[in-house]
Order: structure tokens, then C-alpha cells, then sequence
């Protein structure tokens, strides 16, 4: 007996040790990312570097730590490290933190990373089965940078139908309303007159309300059972289940002789996630040839299937017109800078790069990496 009880107390001591290991863990990088923060505020940002870099080179098990870890990542611009640090709070909670999700999102979602910004929103959203305002909030923008304007208007109202004091969401919504749109068309009523705007085949083709100095909405519009499709194929897509979103995508198109562009847009991301090129290649090139100057995303989205595939010639011609299309994208500008590296063109390269930076600084968004990128392309040059 006498040697049960001393078991059990043996137990209880080495519990509390565990706990005592991890509060004093926690405090250490509490105390070190204050440190850090000081040295930072007193222009010492090499020294403040330095101090976070031992908290992520540490092995404790702190996965708010981490996550605050990626916070002073992302506020000193250093976006890798901040991505790190994130995934690592995000792994010490085996998948279940949506705020890391949200988070790491906003810093992709600045560097241009869309995909993974996507990936990173998402899943701060199905954690929270899609009641999460800022997650919300945040995939709009990255809609809205993706130039998809009517799925960013969608996202900004869930936001406001969780959270109805959100200003970032109701702000982004008021100062889109001139943005495409795209609405169930009302039935037409036997013998009487309507103004209701039919269908489009084409998005170029779609109804426009504009006086002679008046911006107005654009408006697409659907009838009730495609807009039913087009509504289930973004749920499914948002929540990872790309299988029936492109089986609604293709529905809602086979109803639409093939061609509704914003439906063609999203079916390629859907067919890219899910690696069947040919297909999103076939759906891009629809929308470049008939919407180009309306949907310039989708000569970036072309190109990075060219890409892919290996045609780098036809990538760089693609992200060129992505780039005569909105010339303030730095990540058109950054790919294409890219893609003329593969091809050894290195002042094709270091042009498209010094436009980057250019941009990227009128937009107070410069990356921290930006200059010895731009010193190892002119090192090339010479």
C-alpha cells in the first residue's frame, strides 16, 4: 500500500513538474517577444530579430507563444518567418486554431501568395463553421484582389450577418457598389413589359446601366435554378469539396451554352486545385478571349497554367498582358519577373522586379527581401 501511495505521488509530482516546465516556457517567450518589441521601438530592428529568432529556434510547446511569435513576425514585415511561426502554433494545436489561420492568411494574402492565402482563410472558416467575421472579411479582400468582386461582396456580407458591427466589411461593401454583380433575374410576367435584365452569354455582353457621367452597377444575372448552381458550386468550393463544386459549375454552364465568365473563372481554380491543367487551360482561355479587359485575372491565372505545362514562352506573353491590363498588381509583376529568370532573361527580369518594388512602395507594402532580390538580379545583369 505503502508503495502505491508513493507511485501516486510520484505521478502528481512529475504532473506538476510539467506544468511548472510549461508556464515558465510560456513566460520565457512572453519575456522575450516584450524584449523584442523594445528593441524594435528603439530602432534596434537587427537586435529585435535576433530576440524573436530564439523563440522560433525553440522547442516548447507555447502554441499561443508561436502565435504571437508570428504576429511580431508579420509587424517587422518578415512574412517566411511569420508563416512559420503560425503553421507551428497551428501544429502544436493539431489543426485547431482558426485565429493562426486568419492570421497567416493576411501576411500571404500581402505578399501576393493567393492560393495559400485561400487555403489559410478557408480553413480558419470551416473551424468555425463559417462564423467567423474577420476570416470573412479577409477572404473578400482576397477575392477582391483576384478581381472576383461579386464573391468578395458575398463574403463581406457574412461578415456583417455574424459580426453587424464589422466596419472593415460594411466599408469594403459600401465602397464596392459600383462593382459587378451578379443577381437572380425576375420572372416575366405574361404580356407585361419589364426592364429585367435577360441572361448574358457573354459577361461582356451583360446589361449596364450608365449615364453619360454616372458610374453605376454592373449587373449579371441568372435565373433562379443557374444561380442555385453558382451559389452550391462556391459553398462546395469554400469548404474544400471540389468534386461538387466543379459538378455545379458545370452544371449552371451547360445551361449557359458553355459561357458565363465568372463561372468559367471559378471552374478553372476548381480544376487547377484538383491538378487537371488542360481542363482550367480550356476554361481561362474562354475568358481571355471573350473578357479579357473585364477579368485581367484570368491571363494571370492562364499563365501560371503555361506555366505549369512548361511553356514558359506563352507564360511570360500571358503574365506581360495580366500586366498591360493592371499594371499596379505586384504579383503579375512578380511572376513575370520570375518567369523571364527561368528563361535566362535576366534584364527582362530585373525590369519586371524594379516595377515591383516601385509599386509595391507607392502602396507601402515594399517586403523586407525586396532589395536583395533586386541586388542578386543586377549582380546576373553585369
Amino acid at each position: 500500500m505503502k508503495l502505491l501511495i508513493l507511485f501516486f505521488i510520484a505521478v502528481l509530482i512529475s504532473g506538476s513538474s510539467v506544468v511548472a516546465t510549461a508556464q515558465t516556457a510560456a513566460e520565457r517567450n512572453r519575456e522575450q517577444l516584450k524584449a523584442a518589441q523594445a528593441l524594435f521601438d528603439n530602432g534596434k530592428r537587427s537586435e529585435a530579430l535576433a530576440e524573436l529568432n530564439r523563440i522560433a529556434a525553440s522547442t516548447d510547446f507555447d502554441p499561443i507563444g508561436f502565435y504571437n511569435l508570428g504576429n511580431a513576425f508579420a509587424r517587422l514585415g518578415e512574412t517566411d518567418a511569420a508563416v512559420n511561426a503560425y503553421r507551428h502554433a497551428i501544429e502544436q494545436r493539431k489543426g485547431s486554431y482558426s485565429r493562426a489561420y486568419n492570421n497567416m492568411g493576411v501576411v500571404l494574402l500581402r505578399a501576393g501568395r493567393w492560393d495559400e492565402a485561400y487555403d489559410a482563410f478557408t480553413a480558419a472558416l470551416k473551424l468555425e463553421n463559417f462564423r467567423y467575421a474577420e476570416a470573412s472579411y479577409n477572404l473578400g479582400r482576397l477575392y477582391a484582389a483576384r478581381g472576383q468582386n461579386d464573391l468578395a461582396a458575398r463574403s463581406w456580407r457574412r461578415a456583417l450577418a455574424v459580426d453587424p458591427q464589422h466596419a472593415g466589411a460594411a466599408e469594403a461593401l459600401a465602397r464596392g457598389e459600383n462593382d459587378e454583380r451578379i443577381v437572380v433575374e425576375r420572372p416575366q410576367v405574361a404580356g407585361a413589359s419589364t426592364s429585367a435584365p435577360v441572361a448574358p452569354r457573354s459577361a461582356s455582353e451583360s446589361p449596364r446601366s450608365v449615364g453619360a457621367d454616372t458610374a453605376t452597377p454592373s449587373t449579371l444575372a441568372l435565373d433562379q435554378i443557374r444561380y442555385g448552381y453558382l451559389q452550391r458550386a462556391r459553398d462546395a468550393s469554400e469548404r474544400g469539396k471540389l468534386l461538387d463544386a466543379v459538378n455545379n459549375f458545370q452544371h449552371l454552364l451547360s445551361r449557359q451554352n458553355g459561357y458565363f465568365a465568372p463561372a468559367n473563372l471559378e471552374l478553372s481554380y476548381a480544376l487547377l486545385s484538383l491538378k487537371r491543367y488542360d481542363e482550367a487551360l480550356a476554361q481561362l482561355l474562354a475568358v481571355t478571349q471573350r473578357d479579357g479587359a473585364r477579368y485581367p485575372v484570368s491571363y494571370y491565372h492562364l499563365a501560371r497554367v503555361y506555366e505549369l505545362k512548361g511553356d514558359l514562352k506563352s507564360a511570360e506573353a500571358t503574365f506581360s498582358q495580366a500586366v498591360d491590363r493592371n499594371s499596379t498588381n505586384t504579383q503579375f509583376l512578380l511572376d513575370l519577373s520570375r518567369v523571364r529568370e527561368k528563361q535566362g532573361d535576366f534584364r527582362g527580369a530585373l525590369e519586371a522586379m524594379e516595377r515591383y518594388a516601385s509599386v509595391a512602395q507607392q502602396q507601402g507594402q515594399k517586403p523586407s527581401w525586396c532589395d536583395e532580390r533586386l541586388a542578386q538580379l543586377r549582380a546576373k545583369v553585369q
